[in-house]
């Protein structure tokens, strides 16, 4: 385990600092992005395919196409560095989006469906961004850089979906469908932040790590193999579960908010609030990491979700699924910075970002599973009962944790509160 000395810390620090700083901005401008999907995809669907058991497919497929571009854009990364990566896939993101418009436009099933493929891409992208700002971070710093990066995305990601209205108009000007305005907003978003991290991410933060000592390695030898490998698996285990709960039960959200007669603005107002409440929280989420550990808040970040699950199927009111779905959002906000931080604690440098890339494959597959599913089990039953399966889920991080804490004991004291 190599030593990092004053100077090093210096050079460490002062891009660590810049580095948040564009990520920052690049993040903010990409949630206003990531939001149009996620508030009006079903509703789209819904409207093109003109059935309600298939809403859940959009969901489904950006997530399956967020899957395919993380791995992309690790690989990139691990090959590249963070700069490259990460522009490319807000890049395309961006003619995703554009492709959505067009395929709302000209009526085309096949060309949305290949559109919000790619424009998954920018959801991924938008989740890699977390990587890169703990690449230059102390051990003791990791949730908080990790954090800050994720609550940049809450200023786009609030403001994207109460534009739904305004970019509907917008497009309607334009004779588009109303429902892919927020995809013209999403175009505009992702391609300023591609722009954004290839100028001014420099130096590039993973490429700069690799140059100096590193402080807390991840743990040596045969038997500390097996448990970093283990640890990296936890994470992705915990982040997959949460995923699959907020995707299925926010995907519905819309359709059952509509079943119920609220307008699309009530919508927005309470995916708007749901997606502050995915990100808003991150500071102090990452501030509980870095303090009592990611165990304990992956626990959190289950009984979290449970409470949402039990609030979502009792919930046909506004403010009942604002209550709800806030508490969707936090829950997958503990899990994922809990599981971030895992991962990142524990990846060899080496390999980092093409474990994280295939580490967001699991994520967004498991996402895309939930979203799938979704649509299916309120057709077939009810939004109620999607809620209930979804807080049972969630428990299941419980037993996870309590079967790998054992296999934590042999990993050295310095890393072992993670």
């Amino acid at each position: 385990m190599g030593s990092t000395k004053g100077v090093d810390l210096h050079t460490q620090a002062v891009p660590q600092r810049r580095i948040l700083t564009i990520l920052v901005i690049a993040q903010i401008l990409s949630g206003a992005g990531l939001a149009a999907g996620i508030t009006v995809g079903a509703l789209l669907a819904q409207d093109v395919l003109e059935s309600t058991s298939l809403a859940g497919v959009p969901a489904a497929l950006f997530t399956v196409g967020a899957a395919l571009s993380a791995v992309a854009v690790g690989r990139i990364s691990q090959r590249r560095g963070r700069r490259v990566g990460l522009s490319v896939g807000y890049a395309t993101g961006a003619v995703g989006s554009a492709g959505v418009v067009i395929a709302a436009t000209i009526a085309s099933t096949p060309l949305l469906f290949g559109a919000l493929l790619i424009y998954g891409a920018g959801m991924a992208t938008n989740l890699q961004a977390r990587y890169a700002g703990a690449d230059l971070a102390t051990p003791e710093r990791r949730g908080t850089a990790i954090s800050i990066v994720l609550v940049a995305t809450t200023v786009g990601a609030v403001i994207g979906p109460n534009t739904v209205t305004l970019t509907g108009d917008l497009a309607q000007f334009f004779s588009i469908p109303p429902l892919a305005g927020p995809f013209l907003l999403a175009t505009v978003a992702y391609g300023v932040a591609a722009l954004v991290l290839w100028i001014w991410l420099r130096p590039d933060p993973l490429l700069l790590a690799r140059t100096l000592p590193v402080e807390d390695e991840p743990p040596s030898g045969a038997a500390a193999s097996v448990s970093w490998r283990g640890m990296v698996i936890l994470g992705a285990a915990v982040m997959a579960v949460t995923q699959a709960v907020m995707i299925a039960i926010m995907t519905m959200t819309p359709i059952h908010m509509q079943h119920h007669g609220h307008s699309l603005g009530a919508t927005g107002v309470v995916i708007g609030l749901h997606v502050a409440a995915m990100y808003l929280p991150s500071p102090i989420s990452g501030v509980l990491v870095d303090r009592y550990g990611t165990r304990p808040i992956a626990a959190l970040a289950a009984v979290t979700l449970v409470g949402a699950g039990i609030a979502a199927a009792l919930s046909t009111s506004v403010v009942g699924l604002v209550v709800a779905l806030m508490l969707l959002g936090l829950g997958w906000n503990l899990g994922l910075v809990s599981g971030t931080t895992m991962i990142t604690a524990y990846s060899p440098l080496e390999s980092r970002a093409r474990i994280q890339g295939n580490v967001d494959l699991s994520i967004t597959l498991a996402g895309a599973g939930g979203g799938f599913a979704s649509g299916a089990v309120v057709a077939a039953t009810s939004y109620t009962l999607l809620s209930v399966a979804g807080g049972i889920l969630a428990m299941l991080v419980i037993p996870m944790l309590i079967f790998t804490k054992a296999r934590n004991r042999s990993i050295p004291t310095s890393t072992r509160r993670v």
